[in-house]
């Protein structure tokens, strides 16, 4: 197989093991709340957000030592440990305790850190710069996130079936194949990660470059509606009681049709590369779009109090009658506009730092993470509008600061081959 096929198979792999991974992981998510509202149980008190939360500040801090780790085990190893850890907290569902619950929040904190940051690299070195907005495009379609949808009767059979799943994605990773360099090896295509230096402070350093900054706002406004389309609108259209009996049903629909918009996405604006000659500034601007449109159709048919109602649900309704296709439109829009925002930043970083690869990932992952901790933690208490004039804001400015990057990096390559990106 020639170089080039390698590196294509490597990137499909890779999506295919974090499709596996992560619909076990976005459907646990999806229901978490939901789930634990359910539980009537002595030995077990707990929140779906505020695990959430412990996941991702855990996230954010751990992305300062993920580029040692990977440095250090490789990315192969990285992405397989860390799959066991998140099918770990998958499985801690089958009998949930509180102790185990929180314990396996903070675990799989750091193997998101690792597994992401691993992921970061492998992309980048089975990538050119003519072939980075492809491979985001191709990883982002294949590690499309599905759903299930269950009843109270079989959870434990699907906890358990969700389990598999996650270890099917850890061991996909052993397919990954080492790339051959086409150039002689460098110290940077020799090894996967450059060993002399500290991938820590290279973060560090990275984290307080012009681009970066500019960057961070547009990273952050992901973590916002991360948190938003995987728990908080799940949980919003499972406590509609005015969608009937089989509200909670929809929880798993939603995330059906998240799916669907996240690999049109991919596959549009990444494998399919249509607004190329245009750069990404116009698939970026499309993402906050959708965006816009999925929260205002969400301010009109979700009750305000919906994210924070009981167990049994809520009997308000929100500016509209409460419309199931409505609901599920809006669930398409996030995903679709979601994609738009990550395929394009998996490329721009991939392309800006392309040798640095580990503690540029790092550095999107921190923000990312942190944004999503603090989005699931004001979760708990704070009304669906709030939350939705908070991502309007956030996503207005992540925006105009991304095109600010995409403007900077188009200038220092204008005789480079980026158009071709």
């Amino acid at each position: 197989m020639s170089p080039d096929g390698k590196s294509l198979l490597n990137i499909i792999v890779l999506g295919f093991g974090f499709m596996l991974m992560f619909t076990a992981f976005q459907t646990c998510g999806n229901v978490e709340q939901t789930v634990i509202k359910s539980y009537n149980s002595s030995e077990f008190h707990g929140s779906g957000y505020t695990s959430m939360a412990i996941i991702y500040g855990v996230f954010s801090a751990s992305n300062l030592i993920a580029p040692s780790v990977v440095a250090v085990i490789g990315p192969q190893l990285s992405m397989f440990f860390s799959g066991l850890l998140y099918s770990g907290y998958i499985a801690m569902f089958i009998h949930p305790f509180t102790w185990s619950f929180y314990t396996a929040s903070v675990l799989v904190g750091v193997a998101a850190a690792v597994l992401w940051t691993a992921q970061g690299n492998v992309l980048a070195i089975n990538s050119k710069d003519s072939t980075i907005g492809r491979n985001s495009g191709i990883f982002w379609e294949h590690s499309l996130l599905f759903a299930f949808v269950f009843s109270d009767k079989d959870r434990q059979t699907v906890f358990i079936t969700l389990t598999v799943i996650s270890l099917i994605g850890s061991f996909l990773f052993f397919l990954i194949q080492r790339p051959e360099p086409e150039a002689p090896p460098s110290d940077a295509s020799e090894s996967l990660l450059p060993p002399e230096n500290s991938e820590g402070k290279k973060a560090l350093q990275l984290s307080i470059t012009k681009e970066m900054l500019l960057l961070s706002l547009s990273i952050g406004y992901t973590g916002l509606e991360l948190t938003f389309y995987s728990g908080v609108y799940g949980t919003s259209i499972g406590a509609m009681t005015q969608f009937g009996q089989d509200a909670k049903g929809l929880i798993g629909l939603s995330g059906i049709f998240i799916g669907i918009g996240e690999i049109l996405g991919g596959g549009v604006f990444g494998m399919m590369n249509k607004c190329n000659r245009f750069g990404r500034n116009p698939v970026v601007l499309l993402g906050l779009f959708t965006h816009f449109l999925a929260f205002f159709l969400i301010f009109l048919n979700i009750a305000n109090n919906a994210p924070c109602a009981p167990e049994e649900g809520t009997d308000l309704q929100g500016f509209i009658m409460p419309s199931v296709e409505v609901a599920l439109f809006c669930s398409f829009l996030l995903g679709l506009g979601d994609s738009c925002f990550n395929t394009q930043l998996l490329s721009i970083i991939g392309f800006m730092y392309r040798e640095d690869s580990a503690p540029a990932f790092a550095v999107f992952k921190f923000v990312q993470s942190i944004t999503a901790a603090v989005a699931f933690f004001y979760s708990n208490f704070l009304l669906l509008h709030w939350q939705l004039l908070i991502m309007v804001f956030v996503g207005f400015v992540g925006t105009i600061a991304f095109f600010a990057a995409e403007w900077i990096v188009v200038a220092r390559h204008r005789d480079s081959d980026y158009d071709s990106i």
